[in-house]
C-alpha cells in the first residue's frame, strides 16, 4: 500500500521549504541594491556579481547534487546543505568587506543548490510518477513563495530592523530547518512500511555502484538533455535578473515608484511565476506532448519582454505585462519533466541536476551583464552612495534579456518530443 496523501505531502512540503529559502536568499538583494551598493561601494557590474556569486555556487553543484541525490538519497544532502546555508547566511549578514560578503552568497548558493534535484528525487519516491510535472510545477511555487517573502515582507523589515539583521535571522530559521529535516525525513515511504512510488514497487533509495562519471556520460549522451539544460536560461534567466534584482531599482529610476510598490510588481512576477510552472506543467501532461506549449509560450514571453523593455507601456499596462511574462515563464517546468522523461528513470536524478543547471545559468550570467551594460551608460549620477542610471541605461541592460529568451526559442526547434512517456 502506497503511503497515505496526508504523510506524502507532509514530507514533500518539510523537503520543499528548502527550496523555500533558496528562492528567499536568490532574490533577496533586489530590495536591498541601495543598501548594499552604498555599504560595500558598489557599481552595476559589481553589485550584479554580489548577487551571482549564488549563483555561480549553485550551479557548480547541480550535477554533483543529481550523482549524490541517486546516490545518497536526499534526506542527508537536503539537512547537510540546509545547515551550511545557515553558516553562510550568518557569514553575508556579519560581512564586513566585499569578499566576505561574496564568500557568504557562494556558500549559501552551493548548499541550497542542492534542493530542487533533491526533492525532484524524494518526490519520485512519494508522489504517484503521473503527477511529476504537477509536483514540480507546486516546487517552483513553493520557492516562489520565498521570493514574495523577499519582497515587500523583506523590504519593510529591512527599512525596521536593517539588512544585516533581517539576514541573520533568516539564517537562525536555517538552522532550525536543517534540524527538523534531519528528525523527520525519510528517502522513501518503505522507511515508513509502505510501498514506493519508484518504480512502482516498495524499493528503498537506490545507492547504486555505477561509477558517477560513467552516469554522467549516460546521461549527456541524450540530446534533449543538453536542450532542456540551455532553453531555460533564457526564460528563468530573464525573470531571475527582472524580478530578483534589477526590476527594484529600474522601476524607482524610471518609473518614480517607492521602494515598496516596486518590490510589490517584481513580486506580482515572481507570484504569476510561481502559478504558471503547476498549471503549464499539468496541462502539458493532459496534452500528452511536451514540445507545443514549452514553445508557444516561450513565444509569448519573448514578445513581453520586447513589450517591456522598447515599448513606453503605462504602469497599469507594464504590471499586466509583466505578470503575463512571468505566467509562460513557468513553461521551464516543461522542461524538468520533459528531461526526466528522456532518460532512463535510473538516471533521473543527473538529469534533473544537468537540466536544472540551465535556469540558473541564466540569472549568473545575466544580473553581472546588465550591471556591467548598465555602467557602461553610467553618466555619474548618485544617490546616497548609490548609482543612478537614465532610460537610456536601462533599456541597453534589459535588450539583454529579450535577446536571450529569443536564443532559448531557436534552441527548443530540434528537442526531441517524448510524448509524455518515460524511457525505457
Amino acid at each position: 500500500m502506497h503511503p497515505p496523501a496526508r504523510l506524502a505531502w507532509t514530507i514533500w512540503g518539510l523537503g520543499s521549504l528548502v527550496y523555500l529559502a533558496a528562492f528567499f536568499q536568490r532574490v533577496a538583494p533586489a530590495v536591498m541594491t541601495e543598501q548594499l551598493m552604498a555599504e560595500f561601494a558598489l557599481g552595476g557590474a559589481a553589485l550584479g556579481n554580489l548577487s551571482a556569486f549564488y549563483f555561480y555556487a549553485y550551479v557548480a553543484m547541480q550535477i554533483p547534487t543529481g550523482l549524490l541525490a541517486d546516490r545518497w538519497g536526499p534526506r542527508r544532502l537536503l539537512a547537510l546543505g540546509t545547515a551550511v546555508a545557515s553558516i553562510g547566511g550568518a557569514l553575508f549578514a556579519l560581512a564586513s568587506s566585499f569578499e566576505l560578503a561574496a564568500a557568504g552568497r557562494l556558500l549559501v548558493g552551493a548548499s541550497v543548490g542542492v534542493g530542487f534535484v533533491s526533492m525532484l528525487k524524494l518526490s519520485s519516491h512519494w508522489i504517484a510518477p503521473n503527477r511529476f510535472a504537477l509536483v514540480s510545477g507546486l516546487l517552483l511555487m513553493m520557492g516562489l513563495i520565498g521570493a514574495v517573502f523577499a519582497g515587500v515582507p523583506l523590504r519593510l523589515a529591512v527599512d525596521a530592523y536593517g539588512w544585516r539583521g533581517v539576514m541573520a535571522g533568516f539564517a537562525v530559521l536555517t538552522a532550525l530547518l536543517a534540524v527538523a529535516l534531519w528528525v523527520f525525513l525519510r528517502d522513501d515511504p518503505s522507511e515508513r512500511g509502505y510501498a514506493s512510488h519508484f518504480h512502482g514497487v516498495g524499493e528503498k533509495v537506490s545507492h547504486g555502484h555505477t561509477p558517477i562519471l560513467a552516469s554522467l556520460a549516460e546521461v549527456l549522451s541524450y540530446r534533449n538533455i543538453w536542450l532542456m539544460m540551455l532553453v531555460p536560461l533564457g526564460f528563468s534567466g530573464a525573470v531571475l535578473t527582472f524580478a530578483g534584482l534589477w526590476g527594484v531599482p529600474w522601476l524607482r529610476q524610471v518609473h518614480g515608484l517607492d521602494a515598496k510598490a516596486a518590490a510589490a510588481i517584481t513580486s506580482t512576477m515572481l507570484v504569476a511565476w510561481g502559478i504558471g510552472g503547476p498549471l503549464l506543467g499539468n496541462w502539458s501532461t493532459r496534452l500528452g506532448r511536451r514540445k507545443p506549449l514549452y514553445f508557444g509560450t516561450g513565444v509569448v514571453a519573448l514578445l513581453g519582454w520586447a513589450a517591456v523593455v522598447w515599448l513606453p507601456l503605462p504602469l497599469p499596462v507594464l504590471v499586466i505585462v509583466l505578470a503575463i511574462t512571468g505566467f509562460v515563464s513557468g513553461n521551464i517546468i516543461i522542461g524538468f519533466a520533459w528531461a526526466k522523461e528522456s532518460v532512463p528513470l535510473r538516471l533521473m536524478g543527473t538529469a534533473s541536476g544537468v537540466a536544472n543547471m540551465g535556469p540558473l545559468m541564466g540569472g549568473m550570467f545575466l544580473q553581472p551583464a546588465v550591471g556591467w551594460m548598465l555602467d557602461r551608460h553610467w553618466t555619474g549620477a548618485m544617490a546616497g552612495g548609490a548609482r543612478l542610471y537614465d532610460a537610456a541605461a536601462w533599456t541597453s541592460g534589459f535588450a539583454l534579456l529579450a535577446a536571450t529568451v529569443a536564443a532559448s526559442l531557436l534552441l527548443l526547434k530540434p528537442a526531441r518530443e517524448s510524448f509524455c512517456r518515460q524511457t525505457a
